[in-house]
């Protein structure tokens, strides 16, 4: 697939290389040529200019991306850059900063096809290393709800209990299960848990403690 990135911040750059590392193509727009040189030694193929641009946009390859990432500080330039790209009929992913308040990210959510918040993903990983790397917050899907894998450890009082005996809360849901060192699949309410097993789970971010108490054994 062939990806269009706007900004090559800590962001932009991460994505980037990640698309690349999968056989994606990726083209960098950066107005800093300081950034522009960094994408280019990095192997990127680059144009230097406003990401709000069209004509730069274009220069980029818009017109047969599948994908563009708005992903500089500046909202007003994702936001432009999103609608370029939705005039060329591709998806379209916007940075917004988490100090925005919630009107102005209903005024750009309806025409974007998504949102993300890097403060709120990094503070998901950072997350996970403080609570000792046992409760994997994989990212935050809204305000009120967040995406984690579990491992079922010795101890868990979940072991030797089917899916459909957990005592989770109501706000909670396991929606992929997976033996030790097999792929995660949709799991069946008799699925036996066995320690090594993993989980994956939605829940509310209130009641995420609730989670580990109910799936982790009691020294965790």
């Amino acid at each position: 697939m062939m990806f269009v990135i706007v900004g090559y911040g800590r962001v932009g750059s991460r994505t980037a290389r990640i698309l690349t590392e999968e056989g994606h193509d990726v083209v960098v727009v950066d107005v800093d040529i300081d950034r522009i040189d960094r994408a280019s030694k990095a192997g990127f193929d680059t144009v230097q200019g406003d990401g709000a641009d069209e004509s730069a946009l274009v220069d980029a390859g818009i017109e047969d991306a599948d994908a563009i990432g708005a992903f500089t500080p500046d909202l007003n330039v994702n936001f432009a850059a999103c609608m370029v790209g939705t005039h060329h009929g591709c998806r379209t992913v916007l940075r917004i900063d988490e100090d925005y308040r919630e009107d102005i990210y209903k005024k750009y959510a309806a025409d974007v096809d998504e949102i993300i918040y890097p403060e709120r993903l990094g503070a998901a990983g950072a997350k996970t290393a403080m609570l000792g790397g046992d409760f994997n917050v994989v990212a935050d899907l809204a305000a009120n709800l967040q995406l984690t894998v579990l491992e079922i450890r010795d101890g868990s009082p979940a072991v030797g209990k089917r899916i459909s005996e957990l005592d989770l809360p109501e706000a909670a849901r396991i929606y992929a299960h997976g033996r030790q060192h097999e792929s995660l699949t949709i799991p069946l309410p008799g699925t036996e848990l066995a320690v090594g097993d993993e989980v994956a789970i939605i829940v509310e971010t209130d009641r995420a403690d609730d989670v580990r108490s109910a799936l982790l054994p009691t020294s965790a």
